[in-house]
């Protein structure tokens, strides 16, 4: 298969779908033309890919995935172990922009948002860390 057939089964653009190969992650044959061959494992590779980067892992994450994918000895516990970690992290960014909301909710409440000049807002960006 040719990039663009890849690109469309795989529903990844032919740009990510070449830096995935640039960094190793995919490695498909190559014509006699020098033109990409992809097969089907490769397809599959990169779905796995998409989906497990639409899930926030990060290319390390996925490079680790891939070995335990393709590990048919491999333990459960080491993908889980991955997961667990990701999970983690997602966990303390939300409770980060939970903060971030009550902040900002509570200075956009504080402030009249009419013609004075004074704002809840400006001053507390102004404040000066102690």
């Amino acid at each position: 298969m040719n990039i663009g057939e890849v690109s469309r089964k795989a529903e990844l653009p032919a740009k990510t779908i070449r830096y995935y190969e640039d960094i190793g992650l995919i490695s498909p044959l190559r014509d006699t033309n020098g033109y990409r061959s992809f097969r089907d494992s490769d397809v599959h590779k990169l779905v796995f890919l998409g989906r497990a980067r639409a899930l926030g892992f990060t290319i390390e994450d996925c490079r680790n995935l891939l070995a335990l994918w393709d590990d048919q000895d491999r333990a459960s516990a080491d993908v889980r172990a991955i997961a667990k970690e990701h999970l983690a992290q997602i966990e303390s960014k939300i409770s980060d922009l939970q903060a971030i909301r009550d902040t900002l909710s509570h200075l956009v409440r504080e402030c009249a948002g009419d013609g004075r000049p004074d704002c809840p807002i400006l001053q507390k960006l102004e404040e000066f860390p102690t």
